[in-house]
């Protein structure tokens, strides 16, 4: 046998090798065919065998994609319009189901779900006011299109809808300005009330007090009333004791302090008659002189 044929045997033996096997990566799902029908969906990463010429092999990605849907304006509640911006995130979880529903053509999947998305987000801004659409309500909604759109291409295509999420809505020029003094209506009538409800809590803090104090004062003026009442008692007491103690002494006291009260001032004058018992005190000595 001569060098070029055993070249080419070499080479053909190469070839069909190579073509009896295939690599699965990480981020890819496999399906293998054999004569246009699906022979096996559930390949593992890694290396794995096929027929040559009688299997062939397609692989689609499995990692989380992104799909940007268009602006579009839908209908509230109200019959009022709102320009709605959006993008999904999406993985295929049955890689044969979603095969057989598409026929493989991605952009068809997309396609499909690109509409249900936005069926299900009309039909979520319709149910709902202007208000709720443009306020925290955003998040049931994207919460409630996703549910929607999960039952929907589950089973059917063989999708998982990961999230969905809002970018912007946006308000037609006619209704936005309409749509902002509501807002700020309604918000200064929720500020009223609780400036209302703080000036009707802060007069009943202020009676509480006022109250309160009364009180402390009335015990207050009780409880000094009695302390000085028990101190006059022993005031007097005590002023008894002394008197009985030494009655002269006591009388000498009362009287200078009499004399000092009636002529403390410089320029004071009093008439008064030497007999009076006012100035027992001053002695027989001061009259034997005059």
């Amino acid at each position: 046998m001569n060098r070029p044929i055993i070249l080419i045997l070499v080479v053909a033996l190469a070839v069909l090798g190579l073509s009896s096997v295939f690599v699965v990566k990480e981020t890819e799902y496999a399906i293998k065919f054999q004569l246009g029908r699906i022979v096996s969906s559930d390949y593992e990463p890694g290396l794995h065998f096929k027929l040559p010429f009688f299997n062939n092999v397609r692989t689609f990605d499995r990692r989380i994609l992104a799909l940007d849907t268009p602006s579009e304006q839908m209908l509230t509640s109200e019959q009022k319009f709102v320009n709605v911006d959006s993008f999904v995130k999406w993985r295929i979880t049955d890689v044969a189901k979603f095969y057989i529903s598409t026929q493989g053509n991605e952009r068809m999947a997309l396609n499909r779900l690109e509409q249900i998305i936005k069926d299900r987000m009309r039909a979520q801004i319709a149910s709902r006011t202007l208000v709720d659409v443009v306020s925290a309500e955003r998040t049931n909604i994207m919460r409630d299109i996703q549910s929607a759109a999960n039952a929907a291409t589950s089973d059917e295509f063989g999708i998982e809808v990961v999230d969905v999420r809002i970018k912007s809505i946006e308000l037609p020029d006619d209704v936005r300005e309409s749509v902002f003094q509501r807002m700020a209506t309604d918000r200064q009538k929720e500020a009223n009330l609780l400036r209302f409800q703080g000036r009707e809590e802060a007069e009943s803090i202020r009676a509480n007090a006022d109250r309160e104090v009364r009180v402390i004062l009335a015990e207050a003026e009780r409880d000094g009333q009695q302390i000085r009442g028990e101190g006059d008692a022993v005031s007097t007491e005590t002023y008894a004791a002394a008197y009985g103690a030494d009655e002269e002494f006591y009388a000498f006291y009362r009287s200078l302090q009499a004399y000092g009260n009636a002529f403390g001032g410089s320029q004071d004058v009093m008439v008064l008659d030497r007999s009076s018992r006012f100035f027992d005190y001053f002695g027989s000595d001061a009259t034997e002189s005059e």
